[in-house]
């Protein structure tokens, strides 16, 4: 048997909100981490070719003989530095748009993992950052021993995966002495790319692992205790504005539920504007007939409105509306001293019906 201190329960939704707004969210960084670099290298995989020949133009555009050459009788170190400068603004706008693709991937996966998310909350200042008690204990608490594990299995499979392939790379390398240095390059960037995106897939099943436990360490974490929820529920309670909402629910469900009644009425009964009383008699039920809907203003004016859609009888009586509305309540079976004008009302109604007497 589990004692009132022990977190056993879900996390309440204001709990999780408070808990957003703090930037605590299950988050995987091997996800994050993952998804960027099979992005980026699956696109370099596809535009290397293309990379090598931007930059080459750029290299001969800026370092070629006939670049350097016209330039030589007056160099000096401004002129180098704008050269280098305007060479590297060049390789810059080579490099951009695949640094904007990283950028986006990792923003992409970030709002599938936690949607849209602004927080100032993690950046403030926390003196437990600095305390050497804090941080002795993070470094040996489960989360750290989760990290170490989780960094050996990533070293393993990657290690296992580039010791495989540079064991092929070592018997084909000999081949690109011979060839062409652009297509040797080509060719050994090209295997690198291969290799890094098996990396990336065999990575995959680690993140997701890790996804998973982030998951659960999430809401083991949120969990709370019996007190807690009945703490912030009274709490919640106790607000003026909770209350208002929940009332009017409550008063809102009380009406739809009264009107539904209102087609089995036998007669309404009314003030005629600022009261109606639907009453209903079943003589193996009750004893008496039966308040099934009452209301005031509005609500009897929706009791009528409901009564003639459905043909049920409306009789006027202003102080036999004005003592039912006060002396009963909803189900309620009317008092006795009312019984002899409520059933002169119901054999006339009955006899408009054609229906047996009371």
């Amino acid at each position: 048997m589990s004692s009132s201190g022990e977190k056993t329960e879900k996390a309440t939704p204001k709990k999780r909100r408070d808990a957003r707004n703090k930037g605590q969210v299950r988050r995987s960084t091997e996800a994050t981490s993952t998804f960027c670099a099979t992005v980026m290298f699956g696109l370099l995989l596809l535009i290397w070719p293309s990379l090598i020949d931007a930059q080459m133009a750029i290299f001969r555009e800026y370092l070629a003989a006939d670049s350097i050459l016209p330039l030589s009788s007056n160099m000096d170190s401004s002129i180098i530095r704008l050269t280098i400068g305007r060479m590297m603004m060049s390789m810059l706008d080579v490099l951009l748009p695949i640094l904007g693709v990283a950028m986006l991937a990792g923003l992409a996966i970030n709002l599938v993992q936690i949607g849209f998310l602004f927080i100032t909350e993690p950046l403030k200042p926390k003196l437990n950052r600095i305390s050497p008690i804090s941080g002795f204990k993070r470094m040996f608490s489960s989360r750290t021993l989760v990290e170490l594990a989780k960094s050996i299995l990533k070293l393993t499979v990657i290690g296992a995966i580039a010791f495989a392939d540079f064991r092929v790379f070592l018997a084909e390398f000999p081949e690109y002495v011979g060839q062409d240095l652009y297509l040797s390059v080509l060719n050994i960037m090209r295997a690198v790319f291969i290799t890094a995106l098996k990396m990336c897939v065999a990575m995959v099943f680690v993140a997701v692992a890790d996804f998973l436990y982030q998951h659960w360490k999430f809401e083991k974490d949120l969990r709370m205790t019996k007190q807690e929820v009945k703490d912030e529920f009274k709490n919640m309670e106790g607000d003026p504005q909770i209350k208002g909402k929940i009332r009017a629910k409550q008063r809102h469900m009380s009406a739809m539920r009264m009107m539904s009644k209102v087609p089995d009425a036998d007669v309404v009964i009314t003030n005629p504007t600022h009261y109606a009383v639907a009453l209903k008699y079943e003589e193996k039920a009750s004893k008496a007939p039966v308040v099934v809907a009452k209301g005031q203003d509005y609500i009897a004016r929706k009791i009528k409105e409901t009564a003639i859609e459905h043909g049920v009888y409306i009789v006027e009586n202003k102080p036999l509306a004005q003592s039912l509305y006060a002396m009963c309540e909803i189900d309620d079976e009317i008092p006795a001293d009312l019984y002899q004008a409520v059933a002169d009302i119901l054999v006339f109604v009955y006899k408009q019906k054609g229906r047996a007497g009371i």
